[in-house]
């Protein structure tokens, strides 16, 4: 008997919407149970998801407040004279403030030697015929070059420039076109400092020529340096006390400051040399800045933690919610050692509100009070061994770390959910297999009840043949 393949249709009965109602009355109410689990657990997930997104933003700026070095900075406030930027500072953290007045007596320069009139008569001129060697030296600097046989002014000049080993040497011809003062040999040195005039000397007295003159070392020198283009130090005036340095860079001439000279100061009628005012402070701005920070973050964990254990909402009635909001308090509640007048961070200036909120106080005193009174300490407060930071730094890794106890909630609802899914594949193949089972045995029934009532037909005609048979209509 050929295969019926959509119930009924052998005895004409709704046997599809039979199997299918009593499909959907095994399959429905499961489904519903999968559907209101999978929803809790995927918004217990996003929940912890928040909380620990918020919390790993405040660890963040835990991890600042627990550097000491955060509360070392030093910021230097310079009033530049009127005639311009003459000075720049670069405080350390080690620097004790104060207030400076700074002047710039002289900057430092490198020396610069030319050679005399008639030397050379153009920049083709030869400086030797046979060669040699010069030897050029600036303070502890030295590099020596070959003169080849016939070389010119113009190519001493470009070997000078290029050769790998100069220390800083530049050299220019300045083509004067009078007579009987001809080209001259122009060499500047960038070594700075009184003792570091430039010395040139050669093996060979042909290049006397392009020798430093010496009026006791060297007299047949033509190279000459006067007085002001000799090298010179960079001087500087502290509060009236004078400061020499071979370069522009002063490095501490206050302690722990690199003053750097930029301009040399204008003087007055009177010779006075104008000056900068340096003040020297603590760097209050960046200390406000990031405990401002920190009251944010804070606030914005309190806030999702008020906000997720709300009745109907996932983490309701959540044990380790109401934990960790308990263990914040204790923690910034941490009472201080070595921190000065500070015996917790409430006495510099913040408090907690009646919600649990972080705030900035004025109660015992204000944080820009205790700043000016005891900087230093409030560093401590933090920092210190025994710091605000150090508790808010190990509690917060107990629950953000990859095996803190949020990632274990995580790792566990995720695993219920990856359980979930495969309840749901199992549901759905005993459901195909629910179906398959009544659609055989519907089946069976469809082909018996389509016998029947072919057997039906075919006994009711033969009755209607038989004679006197009448059928009742």
């Amino acid at each position: 008997m050929p295969l019926i393949t959509s119930a009924g249709v052998g005895s004409g009965l709704d046997l599809e919407s039979i199997i299918k109602a009593s499909v959907d009355a095994e399959n429905r109410p499961k489904m519903q149970q999968f559907a209101i689990k999978d929803e809790r657990l995927s918004v217990e997930l996003s929940a912890i998801g928040e909380v620990k997104s918020s919390l790993s933003t405040l660890n963040d700026t835990v991890e600042k407040l627990a550097d000491i070095e955060n509360f070392n900075k030093r910021v230097a406030n310079i009033t530049q004279p009127t005639s311009g930027d003459i000075i720049s500072v670069t405080p350390t953290s080690d620097i004790s403030v104060g207030n400076f007045d700074i002047a710039v007596q002289q900057l430092a320069q490198g020396s610069r030697a030319v050679s005399t009139d008639g030397a050379f008569d153009n920049a083709d001129s030869v400086v030797s015929a046979s060669g040699g060697t010069l030897s050029f030296a600036a303070g502890s600097k030295s590099f020596d070059l070959s003169v080849t046989a016939g070389m010119t002014l113009n190519e001493l000049r470009d070997a000078i420039n290029a050769d790998d080993n100069n220390f800083g040497l530049t050299a220019n011809i300045v083509n004067t076109g009078i007579t009987g003062v001809g080209s001259k040999l122009v060499l500047t040195s960038s070594v700075t400092g009184s003792s570091n005039n430039l010395v040139i000397t050669s093996d060979t007295a042909e290049m006397d020529a392009l020798e430093t003159y010496d009026d006791t070392l060297n007299p047949t020198g033509g190279m000459v340096i006067s007085a002001d283009d000799e090298a010179k130090d960079a001087i500087i005036t502290i509060d009236g006390l004078l400061v020499n340095s071979e370069t522009n860079t002063f490095k501490d001439a206050v302690q722990d400051m690199t003053i750097t000279a930029k301009a040399k100061s204008v003087q007055d009628s009177g010779g006075e040399y104008e000056t900068a005012r340096l003040n020297i402070d603590y760097d209050r701005e960046s200390v406000n800045t990031l405990i401002d920070e920190l009251i944010t973050n804070y606030n914005a964990v309190i806030g999702q933690i008020g906000f997720r254990t709300r009745i109907g909402e996932p983490l309701n009635g959540d044990s380790s919610m109401r934990s960790l909001d308990d263990q914040l308090i204790s923690a910034l509640s941490t009472s201080l050692t070595d921190a000065g007048p500070f015996e917790s961070i409430f006495d510099i200036g913040l408090g907690v509100d009646d919600e649990g909120y972080l705030e900035k106080s004025t109660l015992v005193r204000s944080l820009n009070e205790a700043m000016d009174s005891n900087f230093d300490d409030i560093g401590t407060a933090f920092a210190g061994e025994n710091g605000v930071a150090k508790q808010l730094e190990s509690l917060l890794g107990n629950y953000v770390d990859s095996s803190g106890i949020l990632k274990q909630r995580e790792d566990s609802l995720n695993g219920q959910i990856k359980e979930l899914e495969e309840d749901v594949l199992n549901h759905e193949y005993r459901m195909a297999s629910l179906e398959d089972r009544l659609r055989k045995q519907y089946a069976g029934l469809d082909v018996l009840i389509a016998q029947m009532q072919q057997t039906q037909n075919y006994l009711g005609a033969q009755l209607a043949n038989l004679p006197g048979f009448t059928s009742k209509k």
